[in-house]
C-alpha cells in the first residue's frame, strides 16, 4: 500500500501535487471501503476542539480532482459578484420611486460610497455623469 502525502494549510489539509499517483492508487486500492474510511485512510483528518475526529471530505475531493488533472480554484472566483450569477444590466424602479444600481455594477466601475453624479435626462434615458473635482463643465 502506498503512502499519501498531505500538507497542512490555513484551510485544512491539501494534497501535495508531487505525489498524484499515490493518491490515485490508494483510492483505487481501497475502492471497496466506505467514503469515511477512504478519507481517513488518506489522512484527511483533523482534530476538533473537543478532541473528536473531523473528516475533511472537501479537501480530500479537491485533492482527488487535482490528482486527476482538474484544476480546482482556491480562494473563490475572479471577478465581481457570486460565481455562476450573470449580470442582467436591467434594473427596476422601486416602490418609493428609487432606482437601484447594484453593488456588482458599482464595483465594475470602481465607485465608492459618497461618489457624486450629475443626472442627465433625455426622452427615454437617464445618464449618470461623475462630478469632477474641478468644476470645468461639459
Amino acid at each position: 500500500m502506498s503512502i499519501v502525502y498531505v500538507a497542512r494549510t490555513s484551510k485544512g489539509f491539501r494534497y501535495v501535487n508531487a505525489h498524484r499517483s499515490d493518491l490515485l492508487s490508494k483510492v483505487k486500492d481501497l475502492s471497496d471501503v466506505s467514503k469515511s474510511d477512504l478519507v481517513r485512510a488518506c489522512v484527511y483528518v483533523s482534530t476538533k476542539k473537543d478532541g473528536g475526529e473531523r473528516l475533511n471530505f472537501t479537501a480530500f475531493y479537491e485533492a482527488l480532482l487535482e490528482a486527476k488533472g482538474v484544476n480546482v480554484a482556491v480562494g473563490g472566483t475572479a471577478g465581481v459578484g457570486k460565481a455562476g450569477r450573470k449580470l442582467s444590466f436591467i434594473t427596476t424602479v422601486q416602490g418609493y420611486g428609487n432606482l437601484l444600481v447594484g453593488k456588482a455594477y458599482t464595483a465594475m466601475l470602481d465607485l465608492n460610497p459618497g461618489d457624486e453624479f450629475t443626472i442627465k435626462l433625455s426622452k427615454k434615458s437617464i445618464r449618470l455623469v461623475p462630478v469632477c473635482g474641478d468644476e470645468e463643465g461639459e
